[in-house]
């Protein structure tokens, strides 16, 4: 493994999980100050209303609702399936797909708007080649 990983910790895999190296990961979206509208990545203009100005940083929540969900029986080589592809609408703003874990990858056993909270955890083991470790954000049920 390489002195910047250990030093570090595991890297994002996506730019807007924060504090990957921390006891404290969050999402990160971008909220316009004109109508509150919340994007993941940085922006200069906001879709929603056209403001140039006012976008800012904000955390988002770590809580939300199931929106839509897909479960996945054919993917690339080393991916393992099934799995439950989600999109989730978060508390407070802002929308985000991601895998839902910890529930059987039957849709009988899914509901929609379904409580779920944000879970941090590693990338299902993947390494680059120089032996860096990831952390990716997940949804699970609600306890």
């Amino acid at each position: 493994m390489s002195e910047s990983a250990e030093a570090k910790g595991p890297l994002p895999v996506v730019d807007w999980l924060k504090g990957a190296g921390s006891d404290d990961p969050y999402l990160e979206g971008h909220k316009c100050g004109g109508c509150g509208a919340i994007y993941l990545g940085e922006r200069s203009t906001c879709s929603s209303c056209g403001a140039r100005e006012g976008i800012e940083a904000t955390r988002l929540s770590s809580s939300g609702k199931l929106y839509s969900f897909c479960v996945v029986h054919r993917s690339f080589p080393g991916i393992e399936v099934p799995y439950i592809s989600a999109i989730v609408d978060l508390d407070g703003g802002g929308t985000i797909k991601g895998n839902l874990i910890n529930i059987e990858p039957d849709p009988e056993k899914i509901e929609f708007d379904m409580p779920v909270d944000v879970v941090f955890a590693d990338a299902l083991g993947r390494k680059d080649k120089d032996g860096n470790s990831y952390i990716s954000y997940f949804f699970q049920p609600a306890a």
